[in-house]
């Protein structure tokens, strides 16, 4: 199992941490943001295929976001996909 630590940009959620195996996320937690939501996304990020979770997440905007581009969903999009996993 390999795990990935994100630091997000221009959103609540300071750090994201991601495990994988096999292309498969196996475990998701973020640190800061929007506790429940975040809670709620990572179970259900849990089991699914990364290429899934990308097509799924990525594109997301959050009204909160400080440039209103991104979100916590697109920032693990993000780095599923600069991560090549």
């Amino acid at each position: 199992m390999a795990e990935l630590t994100f630091k997000p940009n221009n959103v609540c959620c300071r750090e994201m941490t991601i495990q994988y195996e096999n292309g498969i996320v196996t475990h998701a937690e973020f640190i800061g943001g929007c506790n429940g939501n975040l809670q709620a996304i990572c179970r259900l990020v849990e089991g699914m295929e990364v290429a899934d979770v990308v097509k799924k997440l990525e594109g997301i905007k959050c009204r909160g976001s400080r440039d209103g581009l991104t979100s916590c969903p697109d920032q693990l999009a993000k780095a599923l996909q600069n991560n090549n996993l």
